[in-house]
């Protein structure tokens, strides 16, 4: 959904507008005009709730009718944002009793349909859409008449209602893109591409979508892509490629929880529980279905704010009647004290056998987390090194360590940004796992530790987490491998799509190694170390291995090496660098 202030929100714009409110004085922060571009240009909701609250209460203290609509407006933007329903229409609807134009009128239509629309309630979502949009037509306001266009197409999308969603949206993105508002063609993009996806077009639908996230995400704008990355996962479902399609739904649930988005969360985890049934995976597909459950409950919805007087009420008489069924049933009891023998006799019976079963599913469940608690240990001991992953288990967090003396990998794909051009997601991600996965292997078997990958580098260490004196030989032997594996795939062709060539950098020196995260947890390491492993990669040739004079003078008696110069690293230091040829006992190394 797109929301109806979203025509004037810019991250950077409120990133900056913090910093000059948090150095100001109080004649900053009683500028109601600098606290409404504050308010309304922040996306993130607790923030946005914050500042509209101080735009309410600096308006108030000067009776500024104007700037206390403004700051109640962006207040139910924030609530509406994280969920709360209750609280944003209250909000809308203190809003609208000082609207005093058509523009303003017609904001506050299209805030209220928007609840209407999150809360599935579409037929009225789309009443309201109608109405706001007759009053930005006759107020001849292009953005905001874009915004109800496409909120209005937004929700014949989810009714299904596919020919008034495309003509809607369209209107909307031609606005869009007349005004040169990025963000509102984007969100009419992927929404196009959910639409497409809805129509069996999946191919146009994917383009569109991916098309969409790649702006977004220049704009810091998460919400959206969360929701068109389910709508990803929804395209390759219907592919039945499952495992991609659970990709794009993680991805969006992560994305979503980062940032506070509930109703993201929501589809998300449903869309996971509904892969992981497909697929037989019932233990992730209930523990999806399980955090779907409480996170729609979580949400205070419009319903519940509606009914909240006449539940209370029908609790009041349920209770009443409650106590004068149980006075009667104590009357009975009294007179018939043998039938209530019998019948606390079978009572007994009853109980035992419900214990009995309760026995057998305590048992199944206790299988079953002890299986998920060896799954838990094995993935844990995927992304830490053992002795890492102990300490975490033990006390929950982990100790940085320097170790003095390390050798750190760095491997890059030459060329990958022109094949990846050329090849749909699914193959590309196909096509990196095989390489990274024989590169894994290679580190397994000279006892290196992987440490991660940023897109098509791959970053490995050797001497942690336990020092060894042969710590640079044992890399260099790995990398001659890397690069004998890479250049077998290519002139052989051992694998579709694989035409990639590799280069490799090495240095050698200490390094400070730890934990981040404290839920998604990642083994990293830090140093001038690091960064000249880095540099020498960067100035390394295809299928060549570049080193610095630090690993040199630790390898040079075992292997041939070629000096090539000199390259500045960090702090105006001169380093040399050398390719390393072949290895002096075999001659055969690469």
């Amino acid at each position: 959904m797109f929301y109806s202030n979203s025509y004037c929100q810019e991250q950077a714009i409120a990133d900056s507008l913090e910093i000059l409110y948090e150095k100001g004085g109080n004649n900053i922060r009683a500028d109601l005009s600098f606290l409404k571009q504050l308010a309304e240009n922040y996306i993130e909701p607790a923030k946005k709730l914050k500042y509209s609250r101080v735009l309410i209460k600096a308006a108030k203290k000067v009776d500024s009718t104007r700037y206390i609509y403004s700051g109640l407006l962006q207040q139910g933007n924030a609530f509406q944002s994280k969920g709360d329903y209750s609280n944003a229409l209250d909000s809308y609807f203190q809003a609208a009793k000082l609207a005093s134009t058509d523009e303003e009128s017609g904001i506050i239509k299209l805030t209220i349909a928007d609840v209407y629309s999150l809360t599935k309630n579409y037929a009225r979502s789309v009443t309201y859409y109608d109405e706001a949009i007759q009053f930005f037509r006759k107020a001849n306001d292009s953005i905001p008449l874009g915004s109800a266009l496409f909120n209005a197409g937004d929700g014949y999308l989810k009714s299904n209602h596919l020919d008034k969603a495309l003509e809607y949206i369209r209107e909307a993105e031609t606005i869009f893109l007349d005004q040169g508002f990025k963000i509102g063609a984007a969100y009419c993009t992927g929404t196009l591409g959910l639409i497409y996806a809805k129509q069996g077009e999946n191919e146009k639908a994917e383009a569109n979508i991916q098309k969409a996230i790649q702006i977004l995400e220049r704009e810091e704008d998460y919400s959206p892509i969360s929701e068109f990355l389910t709508g990803m996962s929804e395209i390759y479902t219907e592919k039945d490629q499952d495992s991609i399609a659970a990709e794009f739904a993680i991805l969006s649930r992560d994305l979503a929880k980062t940032y506070g988005y509930k109703n993201e969360v929501i589809a998300a985890n449903l869309k996971l529980s509904e892969i992981y049934e497909k697929t037989g995976n019932f233990p992730e597909a209930y523990r999806s279905y399980k955090e779907y459950i409480v996170y729609k409950d979580s949400v205070i919805n419009v319903s519940t704010a509606q009914n909240m007087a006449g539940l209370r009420a029908d609790y009041e008489v349920s209770q009443k009647q409650a106590e004068v069924d149980l006075l009667n049933e104590q009357r009975k009891n009294q007179q018939l004290v043998v039938i209530s023998i019998a019948v606390a006799s079978f009572l007994i019976c009853l109980l035992a056998f419900g214990l009995y079963r309760r026995n057998r599913f305590i048992k199944r469940t206790s299988a079953i987390i002890e299986k998920e608690k060896n799954r838990s240990e094995l993935l844990l001991l995927n992304i830490l090194p053992e002795e890492t992953a102990k300490e975490l288990k033990k006390n929950g967090k982990v100790r940085a360590k320097k170790f003095e003396s390390v050798t750190v990998l760095f491997a890059d794909f030459k060329r990958f940004t022109l094949i990846a051009e050329k090849l749909p997601p699914e193959r590309l991600i196909k096509t990196i796992d095989y390489y990274f996965s024989k590169f894994d292997k290679i580190m397994e078997k000279y006892d290196i530790e992987k440490i991660k990958t940023i897109g098509d580098s791959y970053m490995a260490a050797s001497g942690l987490p336990f020092p060894t004196p042969d710590h640079a030989y044992r890399i260099l032997m790995a990398a001659f491998e890397m690069t004998q594996f890479v250049k077998d795939t290519k002139e052989n062709s051992l694998y579709d799509d694989a035409d990639f060539d590799v280069r490799i950098g090495l240095n050698s020196g200490p390094v400070v190694a730890g934990v981040v995260g404290t839920k998604k947890f990642a083994y990293d390491i830090w140093g001038d170390t690091v960064n000249i492993a880095a540099r020498m990669e960067s100035h390394s040739e295809i299928g060549r291995i570049n080193i610095s004079e630090n690993t040199y003078e630790l390898i040079k008696d075992k292997f041939e090496c070629e000096y090539r110069g000199e390259v500045e690293v960090k702090n105006g230091r001169i380093l040399k660098m050398y390719y390393v040829n072949i290895a002096k006992e075999n001659k055969m190394v690469g």
